[in-house]
């Protein structure tokens, strides 16, 4: 059995057709990405927002901008996206005879880096401008509505069904891919009119000896000096932001398994706050009967005894409500603690 099914993990020998598994891996690293931005720029807006807020304001803008760049460097240089380039994949026409560092056709690059970084974008807009609308219609009163209110309303009952359809689509075309019926793995690639497929070791020993640019020369008008070191601080910001994502790729990727729900259990269990000791008193004020009743915060003797759940100690009903209900942790300990943590003892004889 694992003989008859191992063509539907692994390209023939003679093919340059990538595995339904790298793929699928370099279609996962860059949506790994941005959840794990989005929340190092929350972390930054909570602990600093007048600094770093507009990060979070503007975090799709902003994104979308140096991915831009980033695909658009790629694309030219090696003809393949950051994740794709990464897992040694390029993108090639329907006759792959072009070489990775000549670039895609010009067609074929603007097709792709529309689909790689603007399309992503506009999806995430209208997800949120829909959600938003949404929750807005949830506690509105319903008017008469106009032929625009109607269409609007068409659109949010069908969009679902269109998202449905899409999802639809690529599971098809991946399924047709595992069985080798089809070149394309994503209806993305079959619109922007490429293929995935191998770096060869002539495109490797090429992209390593490709140069940078063309030097400048005196002969060159200012139009073209300026143009030339445009596209050298696109190029370097490109090269500084994909070797920052080759650097923290896992490290991102660690923070997404870090802060899925299916790990949160773990860390509560690793992150919880330690069972603290019982109180230590004093020799010669343990065979006092007088002290142990003795209030920590008022220094008197207890009445109405309560007890703080988070550390063990016990106070006053009256002195550790307000304490706790002002500072929200105990005295003693400094634990966070709440008035729920606030447990009335009862004795024998009360």
């Amino acid at each position: 059995m694992a003989e008859r099914g191992a063509h539907l993990t692994t390209a023939a020998p003679a093919e340059d057709r990538p595995s339904v598994f790298e793929v699928l891996a370099q279609d996962s690293l860059m949506s790994a990405v941005k959840p794990a931005l989005l929340h190092a720029v929350k972390i930054l807006a909570t602990s600093n927002p007048a600094r770093y807020g507009v990060l979070w304001r503007r975090f799709d803008e902003i994104y979308v901008i140096l991915d831009v760049l980033l695909q658009h460097h790629f694309l030219s240089r090696t003809s393949a996206s950051f994740s794709e380039n990464f897992y040694g994949l390029k993108r090639a026409g329907e006759d792959g005879t072009r070489a990775a560092h000549l670039g895609l056709r010009r067609r074929q690059h603007w097709r792709s880096l529309f689909l790689l970084t603007l399309l992503p974008y506009l999806h995430t807009k209208l997800e949120k401008i829909l959600a938003r609308q949404r929750d807005e219609d949830d506690f509105s009163i319903r008017l008469p509505q106009s032929f625009m209110q109607k269409l609007y309303r068409a659109f949010l009952a069908a969009y679902p069904f269109v998202c449905m359809a899409w999802d639809g689509w690529v599971f098809c075309q991946q399924l047709l891919y595992v069985f080798g019926k089809t070149r394309t793995h994503s209806p993305l690639l079959w619109l922007a009119g490429v293929k995935l497929s191998y770096l060869t070791a002539n495109d490797i020993r090429s992209l390593d000896l490709k140069p940078s640019g063309p030097a400048l020369s005196p002969s060159q008008s200012l139009r073209e000096k300026c143009q030339r070191w445009v596209s050298t601080a696109v190029g370097g910001v490109a090269v500084s932001l994909s070797t920052s994502l080759s650097i923290g790729v896992f490290f991102l990727q660690f923070l997404e398994w870090w802060y899925s729900s299916e790990n949160q259990s773990t860390v509560k269990s690793l992150t919880s706050l330690p069972t603290p000791p019982p109180p230590l008193h004093l020799h010669s004020q343990e065979t006092s009967p007088t002290h142990i009743k003795v209030c920590p915060l008022c220094r008197k003797v207890r009445t109405n005894d309560t007890a703080l759940a988070t550390s063990g100690y016990v106070f006053c009903y009256k002195c550790i409500y307000v304490y706790v209900k002002a500072n929200h942790r105990c005295p003693l300990t400094g634990y966070p603690s709440g008035l729920q943590h606030l447990i009335k003892i009862y004795s024998p004889d009360g």
